[in-house]
């Protein structure tokens, strides 16, 4: 059984997004919305492409997280409808992923 169950795959041609709602199994308390990006990521293999995660919802007394996530073809579209806030958390969260793995790999 996999970690990342994909519930619901919807293509949004209006909004230009592909809309993507998963269930993360046995990971509650422990996931963040930037690795949760980057499993849903691989798992749909969507290299190239903006995922952005919206809400992570827990469900009590399980250990069942509930995700859901937008994802853009281009970074421009994805900043037309994303809260600036927000897309500026994002990109701040990317650029420390980033540093980090080029500290590794020294």
């Amino acid at each position: 059984m996999s970690i990342v169950e994909s519930v619901a795959d919807v293509e949004n041609t209006f909004l230009s997004r592909r809309e993507i709602t998963c269930v993360f199994r046995g990971l509650a308390g422990k996931l963040k919305k930037g690795e949760a990006a980057e499993m849903v990521s691989k798992k749909f293999n969507l290299d190239g492409k903006i995922v952005v995660p919206l809400k992570l919802k827990t469900e009590l007394g399980r250990s069942v997280i509930m995700g859901i996530f937008h994802v853009y073809d281009d970074e421009d579209i994805a900043k037309k409808y994303i809260n600036p806030k927000v897309f500026a958390k994002f990109e701040k969260a990317r650029a420390v992923n980033n540093d980090t793995a080029t500290e590794e790999s020294k």
